[in-house]
């Protein structure tokens, strides 16, 4: 490489981000390439001109085992846009008003989980010793067989692992939809054993719940950019890469852009999703193996319903939903420090794995959320909708499939100056803020690595 290092990112959501401020941290001098008007990839939010609230395309969860992204947050100082519940508590909902808590007990971990499952009221003690006795099972299986995890789906586990319907609808399949974003039926079991094991069954702290205060951009895509330009870096929107152009080496000499300009680099990382980065590539790299495999990636789709009501309807900050199409409510009036003009209720309500119902019009979904949100909330019957827009995401994640987890690919290519960055990658976590950090780390230590560079320098 040359003496300044000069590294290209193409994509400026989490992953593009935090591998521009990994390298920039090094000495690079570094360039991010967004083809949008605005920073943040997925996870980004924008503020409604009615209200004054920030809306997130969809509402993302940390937890205290995101390490890599709170290192990430930590080092461009946005580590006090975040709120920490220091406890794990989350309010599951059924219909006609039996509910329960998931409530951490204030003891070391993984104990502390233990309790919690020990005290959920939505199962009998039989069913709650059943899902002690399942977790610890597949932990045991993680560690011996993870190869059969790999092929296994989530539901054919449950049946290993002894699982009732009640076990699996109350605890198993909320985690399963939350975090793997995909029907437990086709989701891979290797990927909920991995989730599990770091949420549940390490420090107390990694099972806490960390919500961002401010909307997603707010959180992390000015900080970013501030860090890389204070180090000679730049970042640009309305950057729309082309193709990516060999040289006689096999290696990328430039990136052509839609207007025809040339960007020029020593190393690149592409950190957008695995269609944008075919769809970059010469024609006669698609068709290699590495490349080639990477069509066969599947997506899910994840809608997100906001409604302003007239009153507020519920003091919790968020509440899980048994039994309904609906999943999972998160009261925005609770979570975000920053509160528009309207003074009601703001609700958002979450669809995970939302094949059968993304291509539903957008007053069907809304009134799917608000008739869910009676069935578990009598405060809300006499509510009324002041506003509402809904958000369809229809390739939110990877799809979390055996074939897709199977067909990810490493950072490094067969190009030796190209690497890949994203949530998608095999980082070993399912599609995730969390993965598409620790993708974004991944590349940068390697783009360091090849050009003999240490993390301390």
């Amino acid at each position: 490489m040359s003496e300044k290092r000069e590294v290209v990112i193409v994509g400026g959501g989490f992953a593009g981000l935090s591998a521009g401020v990994a390298l920039a941290d090094r000495g690079f001098r570094v360039t991010v390439l967004e083809r949008k008007p605005a920073l943040g990839g997925r996870a980004y939010s924008f503020q409604d001109t009615d209200t004054g609230d920030f809306i997130d395309n969809g509402q993302h969860v940390l937890m205290g085992c995101y390490t890599q992204t709170i290192d990430f947050l930590g080092r461009i100082g946005s580590r006090d846009k975040l709120w920490v519940h220091p406890n794990l508590e989350i309010q599951m909902l059924e219909r006609g008003g039996r509910s329960g808590f998931l409530r951490t007990a204030a003891i070391p971990g993984p104990f502390h989980m233990s309790a919690a499952l020990l005290r959920y009221r939505l199962l009998t003690p039989r069913e709650r010793w059943r899902v002690v006795a399942g977790a610890m099972r597949m932990m045991r299986m993680r560690g011996r067989d993870p190869r059969m995890l790999e092929v296994t789906t989530v539901a054919n586990l449950m049946e290993r692992l002894g699982q009732g319907e009640r076990e699996r609808q109350c605890f198993w399949y909320p985690i399963a939809l939350a975090t793997l974003n995909d029907d437990p039926g086709i989701a891979s079991a290797g990927l909920l054993a991995e989730v599990i094991k770091r949420a549940f069954f390490g420090r107390r702290r990694d099972s806490a719940f960390v919500y961002s205060r401010v909307g997603l951009s707010d959180l992390y895509c000015s900080a970013a950019v501030e860090f890389i330009e204070k180090r000679g870096g730049s970042v640009r929107c309305h950057q729309m890469v082309q193709t990516l152009e060999l040289d006689t080496g096999a290696a990328v000499a430039r990136l052509r852009m839609r207007d025809r300009s040339a960007v020029e680099a020593d190393a690149y990382i592409v950190a957008v999703p695995a269609p944008h980065l075919l769809r970059m590539l010469p024609e006669a790299l698609s068709r290699e193996t590495y490349f080639a495999r990477l069509a066969g990636l599947g997506v899910s789709p994840i809608i997100c319903i906001h409604v302003w009501l007239d009153r507020e309807v519920t003091d919790a900050a968020f509440a899980g939903f048994i039994g309904t199409a609906t999943q999972w409510l998160f009261n925005k009036r609770r979570i975000f420090v920053q509160h528009g003009a309207h003074h009601g209720g703001y609700l958002s309500f979450v669809i995970s794995g939302a094949r059968a119902l993304v291509d539903l019009p957008n007053d069907e979904l809304l009134a799917i959320a608000m008739k869910d949100l009676r069935a578990m909330m009598p405060t809300a019957a006499n509510a009324k909708i002041v506003k509402a827009l809904v958000i369809k995401e229809k390739q939110a994640t990877m799809a979390p499939d055996l074939e897709s987890h199977r067909l990810r690919p490493p950072t490094a290519t067969p190009i030796h100056n190209l690497f890949l960055a994203g949530d998608w990658i095999q980082t070993g976590l399912p599609a995730t803020i969390e993965s598409a950090v620790l993708s974004g780390y991944a590349a940068a230590s390697a783009v360091a690595a090849r050009a003999g560079v240490s993390r301390a320098a």
